[in-house]
């Protein structure tokens, strides 16, 4: 999936190795954290019910064991939320690189808290720990997404940036696998699962101090030319790289003297509205995709199939392994494909898919081979989501906004992220248990509604700048600048001109 890394007059070993470093210590750790509290779920009540018992000589209801874990899970999205709000301003005062080093203490410190926790016989460690993952969850997804996106040549952008997705998703996968009781899923062993993202944490902090800081973040926030023509050799090799200078230096001059925009400078700015909309489509689309619902009926749809009980979480193992191989094969067909495509066509087959599933598990009680059916359909999906939305969206802000907006992008995206995650948390059990599997029609709707918002309102991002892409939104919307505040837009230079005309 690298190939294109390393191809005829590319050489980029500095970059693959970007990728890696980052990613492992990036959104690793935030689809780690998803998935990997369901093995030592049981572990973890026993804990918090036996510490009760000795502590307060109380043993609880179950009730009330059941609130305490429901908070366990979700202050993570607590303290995602947090680190998402304070990461945009952090990383534009001290840098992609720097924040990204400081952030891995969180997970440290997180880890630690964990490894003691039984120990110390203290679920409220638990609850710290989970907390401190929450940071480093919310500060990584905006910023590791950030640094690897601007550290990309144009032509790489698009691939570089999925990379981010793949790291989720093989951050899920590894917290399924590793969750098994042949692993670390038992009752000995589970604190070494939790504190797994210590290993990931220190790993990046060893590493990360020898590659450069983000071209773009030297160039447009610093003003050190010379510092980002440095870095950009190191990423991108020794060959000429000229025209990517001047393409950075014509957006440098664009938003000379321009502070970097607040969330609300972002929101209430006219000529940004419809790139605002795409990043509101598409992080809330990405939470209430219905992937969720589908990973939670799947033991259902296995167990109806003829699958053992015992056998249901190795099963499961395959619909990790299918997101992640599904991602891999992202890497590949992004460029030629384009990220408009991939995600339109992606959140309205998904649609269609989400409608299937609803009639075959309608259908399973009167039709016996109606499972296996419900079953592929739930491979399908997942092979939709991740090779369209997943491995697209995260990235999004980095194409399509200037530099001056892109703090405030990230916030917004990942905050939307953070929230989706926390109400579906919150509603998912409810709507369920109200609509059983005819919620996948509430999933539906949210699909087909943003796929057709993507095909008729957003441009196709792939091989151009991000001010060919505000010419393009521009052009698609010409009503939307009208109030006269994008002060920071200079006038269009003639390559950017002649690519308003470029069908896609």
């Amino acid at each position: 999936s690298f190939l294109a890394l390393r191809g005829p007059g590319t050489k980029s070993p500095v970059l693959i190795a970007a990728i890696f470093i980052s990613g492992i210590g990036g959104t690793f750790q935030f689809g780690f954290h998803i998935s990997v509290l369901t093995s030592p779920s049981p572990f973890i009540k026993e804990l918090v019910n036996t510490t009760c018992l000795q502590r307060y000589s109380i043993s609880l209801e179950q009730w009330e064991v059941t609130l305490i874990w429901s908070f366990i899970v979700s202050i993570f999205c607590i303290g995602g939320l947090l680190g998402t709000l304070c990461a945009g301003r952090l990383s534009s005062a001290y840098g992609r690189k720097r924040c990204l080093l400081l952030n891995n203490l969180f997970a440290i410190g997180g880890a630690g808290m964990m490894l003691l926790s039984k120990m110390a016989m203290s679920f409220e460690m638990i609850m710290v720990g989970r907390f401190l993952y929450g940071i480093n969850a919310g500060v990584s997804l905006s910023i590791h997404t950030m640094y690897l996106v601007e550290c990309a040549p144009k032509r790489l952008r698009g691939i570089v940036g999925v990379s981010v997705s793949t790291f989720l998703s093989m951050g899920k996968f590894s917290g399924q696998l590793l969750g098994i009781s042949e692993l670390l899923g038992t009752e000995d062993r589970w604190p070494w699962l939790l504190g797994f993202s210590g290993a990931t944490a220190l790993l990046q902090l060893i590493t990360l101090p020898f590659l450069p800081e983000s071209p773009k973040y030297l160039l447009l926030d610093r003003g050190d030319r010379q510092g980002c023509e440095k870095a950009i050799r190191r990423l991108w090799g020794n060959r000429d790289h000229s025209a990517e200078v001047e393409e950075l230096l014509v957006e440098h001059a664009s938003t000379k003297g321009v502070r970097s925009h607040t969330v609300l400078d972002l929101i209430l700015d006219q000529d940004v509205r419809w790139q605002f909309l795409t990043i509101l489509v598409a992080f809330t689309t990405l939470q209430f995709s219905g992937i969720n619902a589908v990973y939670l009926y799947s033991f259902d749809v296995f167990r109806t199939a003829g699958i053992p009980t015992h056998q249901l979480r190795h099963v499961a193992l395959g619909t990790g392994l299918c997101e992640v191989s599904t991602s891999l094969v992202c890497v590949m067909v992004i460029e030629s494909t384009g990220k408009k495509l991939m995600l339109y066509r992606g959140y309205l087959c998904m649609a269609v898919t989400l409608g299937l599933l609803t009639l075959t598990l309608y259908l399973q009680i009167q039709v016996s081979w109606m499972p296996y059916c419900s079953m592929l359909l739930i491979f399908i999906f997942i092979f939709l989501f991740s090779s369209g939305p997943a491995g697209v969206t995260v990235s999004l802000p980095g194409d399509i906004f200037n530099q001056s907006f892109k703090s405030a992008a990230y916030t917004i995206g990942c905050t939307l992220n953070w929230l989706g995650l926390f109400l579906l948390g919150l509603l998912f059990p409810v709507i369920v248990e109200n609509m059983d599997y005819f919620c996948f029609l509430i999933f539906f709707v949210f699909c087909f509604l943003s796929g057709m918002f993507v095909w008729y309102n957003v441009p196709e991002t792939k091989n151009r700048t991000v001010m060919e892409i505000t010419a393009e939104f521009q052009r698609m919307h010409p009503n939307s600048g009208s109030s006269g505040e994008g002060r920071s837009r200079p006038p269009e230079p003639s390559h950017i001109k002649a690519c308003t005309t470029t069908k896609f």
